[in-house]
């Protein structure tokens, strides 16, 4: 089992508690989001470090500018540090030459972008927020979806996820 060290903005935790009814441990949810992900990729390394961070509009539209030359708000953001064959070869290194540690990237969230989410599909702030964090992991471990191939695939895992940690509608 791989060692989780999740830098969870606290904006995120508020965020969840104060849009639910039922008193949730969102960190429990992320923990368990990456573990499977992991899991399911294969990838086993001793410690594991990922960024989940929360972001205004006005923030994550720059950002998205900056980064992806799109002008306009999007919902979540993931800025991994290795694309798919990196992480491939990590994780099909020798014993010798294993790493012991790795950062995987940064999420960020716009907080009132899946609130606008939640209540136009009418899926609720805790599923739409672990889908957000779920979709993000997953491109931090080389998935994408401009393909439609891979896009497919990448939804596979998605709904894997989000049927192993019980986030349905709701």
């Amino acid at each position: 089992m791989n060692k989780l060290q999740i830098d969870l903005d606290k904006k995120v935790v508020d965020f969840v508690k104060e849009n639910t009814d039922e008193d949730v441990d969102i960190k429990k949810y992320v923990d368990d989001i990456v573990n499977i992900a992991l899991s399911k990729t294969n990838v086993n390394i001793d410690t594991i470090y990922i960024s989940i961070q929360s972001a205004t509009k006005l923030k994550i539209k720059r950002l998205n500018k900056e980064y992806r030359n799109i002008d306009r708000v999007t919902d979540v953001l993931s800025f991994p540090v290795f694309d798919r064959d990196e992480l491939e070869n990590i994780k099909n290194a020798d014993e010798e030459k294993k790493f012991k540690e790795i950062e995987l990237g940064d999420i960020v969230l716009c907080l009132d972008v899946i609130k606008e989410q939640a209540k136009t599909y009418d899926t609720g702030i805790l599923r739409e927020t672990l889908y957000m964090i779920t979709h993000g992991v997953c491109h931090l471990l080389g998935f994408d979806h401009i393909e439609e191939e891979e896009k497919k695939e990448m939804r596979n895992l998605e709904e894997y996820i989000l049927e192993k940690i019980g986030a349905f509608k709701k």
